[in-house]
């Protein structure tokens, strides 16, 4: 549990890592956070604290936070970057949750001023793949998409997408993020984080995601539930600074691969 000083040290004294991809968290899609927004903030302050200040304690080399795109200001001009990261107003349903994470950049910044620590952070769009969260009600919208689509089938009845279908979001392949925190870990040199996103083709509203899911079926939308913030959409002009040749894996075919990888293993998937 890295919410605990002591077992966190154990595992740093167990393994003694050199670099560590901190992806310890709490986490949750959008009504997961409304419904739990301050165990999402007191756990997640305790897990950050506990894993950066170990790793310096334990003299680690590097370590990349990831962070998410709800660190952003809910209206502001777009595409978002890497600098507006400390802008306002928040989106109500993620406030605490957005404090919380916006944290690991001074906190990076804290560790390598006085310590010299290479402690950065990396700001991925919505990720979604194989091994992902398909709970319909706490996991993120794309696996929850997927697991909806799967009993409508299997139970031959209209597909229900909550909220209005309108608010666009970017995704990110798991796999193709995989490779961009290896990356990251290996030859991003800065303290300030970086945004990882596949740029303008993941760009799209929930109800076109939902259509990239499903196959002839009836399709609703539950008006009474919370859109959440409207749109995220990301620069990805740093990452491609870096990378400019790097070959995301098109929206359609993650598509099918995590549909595909659900359908074979739903018994023992995540949901």
């Amino acid at each position: 549990d890295r919410r605990n000083t002591a077992e966190t040290k154990a595992l740093f004294d167990k393994h003694r890592p050199t670099h560590v991809i901190h992806l310890a968290a709490m986490v949750g899609g959008l009504f997961r956070n409304i419904k739990y927004n301050l165990e999402f903030w007191r756990k997640n302050v305790h897990i950050n604290d506990n894993v950066l200040h170990t790793a310096y304690e334990h003299g680690v080399e590097k370590v990349v936070s990831c962070l998410s795109t709800c660190i952003f200001p809910d209206k502001t001009t777009y595409p978002i970057d890497e600098t507006m990261w400390e802008d306002l107003p928040h989106h109500w349903a993620v406030c605490l949750e957005t404090f919380q994470q916006r944290l690991a950049v001074p906190s990076c910044r804290a560790y390598h001023q006085q310590y010299g620590c290479q402690f950065t952070a990396v700001i991925p769009t919505n990720v979604f793949g194989p091994f992902d969260n398909f709970n319909i009600e706490d996991g993120h919208v794309l696996p929850g998409l997927i697991h909806k689509v799967y009993l409508a089938k299997k139970n031959n009845s209209a597909l229900t997408v909550w909220g209005s279908g309108k608010p666009r979001r970017q995704f990110i392949y798991s796999l193709d993020l995989a490779r961009l925190f290896i990356w990251v870990l290996r030859e991003y040199d800065e303290i300030d984080p970086i945004i990882l996103s596949a740029g303008g083709s993941s760009n799209v509203n929930v109800e076109l995601a939902a259509w990239g899911v499903l196959e002839k079926l009836l399709v609703g939308f539950d008006l009474t539930k919370s859109d959440g913030q409207f749109k995220k959409t990301a620069s990805n002009s740093k990452l491609r600074r870096y990378l400019p040749d790097f070959q995301f894996t098109p929206f359609k075919q993650a598509i099918k691969e995590s549909c595909d990888w659900f359908t074979a293993n739903y018994a023992l998937a995540r949901k």
